[in-house]
């Protein structure tokens, strides 16, 4: 079983804990991990790109000429797509992206990414995260004493004080236990995670 050290808010060590195999100790699938970041940015896109086609576009309503005899060719429509002003062939409309991989499969990329934090020394574990008011720079001391700076705060519960003093960092941002998922993980350099957080992380994933 892989073992981290636990540090306290200072950035003092107090101990060690032994993580589960199971969520923090696999080898790391990356093609599993590369579908599930597809996903997850997929379901991201907003879907709301538009364009009109002829029957959409304003206008058009009359035959610009008669069929034959002006030596042009025929039309039936100043709103053809091969008119100027006209509609769009095959115009985009408004969609959604998202699906969904199998629950398995998905578990199995949380599990990688987590894996890996550990391997590459990047998940920090700490006793208690607790502030007593919102304000940045105790979060800023906080990250200095743990040499985090872009980083993935994970907490057991919402903990406004917390997600308050993150807000103005740019590179800072915090989740609970049950909110972890792959692309933030793999998009911060280091995960700080509590205690409790990590029993939470581990009830659901084992």
């Amino acid at each position: 079983m892989p073992k981290v050290t636990v540090f306290n808010q200072s950035g003092s060590q107090v101990g060690d804990v032994e993580l589960a195999e199971a969520v923090f100790g696999i080898t790391p699938n990356e093609n599993v991990v590369h579908d599930a970041v597809v996903m997850q940015q997929a379901s991201l896109r907003q879907g709301t790109q538009k364009a009109k086609t002829r029957s959409e576009v304003r206008g058009g309503g009359a035959k610009p000429w008669r069929q034959k005899g002006t030596g042009r060719a025929r039309h039936g429509s100043s709103r053809s797509p091969i008119w100027k002003g006209g509609g769009v062939i095959f115009a985009p409309t408004p969609r959604s992206y998202s699906y969904k991989l199998p629950k398995k499969v998905r578990r199995l990329a949380l599990k990688s990414v987590l894996s890996d934090k550990v391997q590459n020394d990047a998940l920090i574990v700490l006793d208690e995260l607790s502030l007593d008011a919102p304000k940045t720079k105790d979060m800023i001391n906080i990250l200095s004493s743990l040499s985090a700076e872009k980083t993935l705060v994970v907490t057991a519960e919402r903990n406004a004080n917390v997600e308050k003093s993150a807000n103005n960092l740019p590179n800072v941002k915090t989740i609970t236990a049950t909110g972890v998922n792959v692309l933030d993980v793999i998009n911060y350099d280091k995960v700080i995670i509590t205690k409790e957080a990590v029993e939470r992380v581990e009830e659901v994933l084992s």
